[in-house]
């Protein structure tokens, strides 16, 4: 036989050990380690008694379409500050990934629950219901950019490929389309060429204007009025490097989104004008981008009440992007503002079913619940009401629905139930 390469040993050493001696291995990330040329993938056995608990849901059934998951990438950059560029890789890939009719492809919003956790890439398969799973890593030092990715079949725990992509800062969206193009040759070689080509995107040219725009996602996701704030400051730094950047003016305006559903607006009429013209703005520029569509039409819908020109824009966004797990949820709700409830429910489904570990599924559910209450069916409206109360108990727009519901069906004490949450 010949000589192994260094890239060899560990999917070699992988292979040889899995299953052989009845103990599952946990991957724990890639690791620099002494005397190796690169960072090399490490496992831990999990024994009987740390045996993996069951999932929290119910298996979601395998799609018919090559499915997968794309973990969080680690940081293996001295400076722990780039954290936001390699969760915004990650989010690039997805994205890329998500353009591809083909593919069946879970949301960030999921599988960034598992970041910073010990996972088995099986139970990730099964708790998600993919076939495969991307792990990975990022590394930036000066102008100079390495992803490492390994793709993993969830339901043998076999690695199909591990790459990695060396290049320049300004390489950065077409390393992220390698990654992307290795990934769909591995799994779903049929697709056409042409697709292939049309899940390309480079969303600006200035590297400038993106660095801004990653930092602003991360401080967006982090969900609080503090960072909230610092995301609008660094998507308008963004737009101001970059006129033409359509997603930063869609992130801006769901910053406004925020305020309003948080109630953190100071100047309700000054503000949602601001997200109004954001949001028309992302719209013009990004005829071809779904982030930009679907936040604008969130905003129009949401924040200035706008839900037809809303509905349409999700609508040319989930046309692009079919894997939008976020546009399909916002859309559900378009529905039910519009009067189709069993649209509504029907596109829910599909949102939760890309998302099914997604710490927002509550709102899926007020909308499902909403939903039955305009359709007449005030069982399933209190229900799927409570449900979602059950998992965020301050969201009034669930509280309301309950209320609404229960006192449909004569139940006092659900009415005050929710009424006092």
């Amino acid at each position: 036989t010949g000589e192994l390469q260094p890239d060899e040993y560990e999917g070699t050493v992988y292979e040889q050990i899995e299953g052989r001696f009845g103990f599952p291995l946990v991957a724990l990330g890639e690791r620099v380690l002494k005397n190796m040329p690169r960072p090399v993938s490490v496992y831990r056995v999990e024994w009987a008694a740390d045996a993996p608990a069951t999932p929290r849901a119910p298996a979601p059934k395998l799609p018919e379409r090559p499915s997968i998951a794309v973990m969080p990438f680690q940081n293996l950059s001295e400076d722990a500050r780039q954290e936001y560029f390699a969760d915004g890789m990650v989010e690039e890939i997805i994205t890329a990934l998500s353009r591809m009719r083909g593919l069946f492809v879970i949301a960030r919003s999921s599988t960034f629950t598992y970041k910073g956790r010990v996972i088995d890439v099986k139970q990730v398969g099964r708790e998600l219901g993919v076939r495969y799973v991307l792990q990975g890593s990022v590394r930036r030092a000066g102008d100079r950019l390495r992803i490492n990715g390994q793709l993993i079949d969830a339901a043998t725990g076999a690695h199909l490929w591990a790459e990695r992509f060396d290049g320049s800062l300004e390489d950065v969206f077409d390393l992220q389309d390698q990654v992307a193009s290795s990934v769909i040759g591995a799994i779903a070689p049929k697709l056409e060429q042409a697709e292939i080509e049309r899940s390309r995107h480079k969303p600006t040219g200035s590297l400038d204007a993106y660095d801004y725009f990653l930092r602003g996602m991360a401080a967006f996701y982090r969900w609080t009025k503090e960072g909230n704030d610092e995301a609008l400051v660094l998507f308008r730094k963004a737009i101001e490097l970059d006129g033409q950047f359509a997603s930063a003016f869609g992130m801006a305006a769901r910053c406004y989104g925020q305020r309003k559903t948080r109630g953190w607006m100071t100047d309700r009429a000054g503000e949602t004008t601001e997200a109004a013209r954001l949001s028309r703005r992302a719209a013009e520029l990004g005829k071809d981008d779904p982030v930009a569509l679907y936040s604008a039409g969130i905003i129009l819908g949401w924040v200035v009440g706008d839900f037809g020109t809303g509905d349409v824009l999700i609508e040319q966004a989930l046309a692009l992007n079919p894997n939008l797990a976020w546009g399909w949820l916002y859309s559900g709700w378009a529905k039910v503002a519009l009067g189709e409830p069993e649209l509504a429910i029907a596109r829910e489904e599909r949102a939760m079913r890309l998302s099914p570990q997604d710490p927002l599924t509550f709102i899926a559910r007020s909308a499902i619940a909403a939903a039955h209450l305009i359709a007449g069916r005030y069982p399933q409206a209190l229900a799927a009401a409570e449900l979602s109360m059950h998992e965020q108990p301050h969201y009034i727009l669930s509280a309301l629905v309950a209320a609404a519901a229960a006192a449909a069906l004569d139940n006092k004490e659900a009415a005050a139930r929710a009424l006092t949450r």
